[in-house]
């Protein structure tokens, strides 16, 4: 993948915040909230991220789908 962008810097900020105790479980909407994206912005952005070695220092893996996707996050 490329050189991550400006939106994918932010949602990996948060997600480190979010896993600083061990491991999170997340959605887009709530990430999308704190950075004044979409949900549909964060959403299309994680999968990627969650294929993305080089930069990534966190682990993320689509864990359910109810009303939307949850995401478990946990550090590298």
């Amino acid at each position: 993948m490329a050189e991550l962008s400006e939106e994918d810097r932010k949602i990996l900020e948060v997600l480190r915040e979010k896993v600083s105790g061990g491991e999170a479980y997340v959605r887009a909407k709530n990430i999308a909230s704190q950075l004044g994206l979409s949900s549909k912005q964060v959403g299309a952005r994680l999968p990627k991220l969650a294929e993305e070695e080089e930069e990534v220092d966190v682990d993320i893996e689509k864990w359910g789908r109810a009303r939307s996707t949850t995401w478990r996050v946990t550090r590298s």
